[in-house]
């Protein structure tokens, strides 16, 4: 068995998630859907993801392009390229699939995937979520994660 094979194989061109979910939903999968930038992979992260996988059966995150991520966090980030951020969470057993999107924000993915959840983490509330209102609108839930306490990848700079 080719691991690394198994691990590119869950990381999805954007033009390609919509069939994946239309077969997913066919097959009476519930879709979960989170995203972010994640730069540094750290615990907060996998107990997180875990907990969003427990909440389906399939879990999409949409990751952040490296352009995205810059724009976001300012220079120097991300400090991982998106290869590396693509296939570490892929490596992940609760993860699904990975796809990449370039914009700041990922309502246009949300719009094209409409997910049966969508999930983010603690520091945000369900008026600062993006695709919220759109998600509840098509008979969706949205979910809120409580953040591990300690762990965040700008403490971890920090630190380092």
């Amino acid at each position: 068995m080719d691991y690394l094979d198994i691990i590119k194989g869950k990381i999805v061109e954007r033009t390609a998630i919509t069939a994946w979910v239309l077969d997913w939903k066919k097959n009476r999968n519930s879709v979960v859907f989170t995203n972010g930038c994640f730069d540094i992979l750290h615990y907060g992260h996998v107990n997180y993801l875990a907990k969003a996988k427990e909440l389906g059966d399939k879990l999409i995150i949409g990751l952040n392009s490296d352009d995205s991520v810059t724009r976001l966090k300012g220079e120097g980030r991300p400090l991982n390229d998106v290869n590396a951020r693509s296939n570490l969470l892929a490596s992940l057993l609760m993860v699904d699939t990975v796809v990449i999107f370039g914009e700041d924000t990922p309502e246009e993915l949300i719009k094209s995937i409409i997910p049966d959840i969508l999930v983010k983490g603690g520091d945000y509330s369900f008026n600062d979520i993006v695709g919220a209102d759109f998600v509840t609108a098509h008979g969706g839930l949205v979910e809120i994660i409580p953040f591990v306490d300690g762990f965040s990848s700008s403490n971890l700079i920090k630190k380092l």
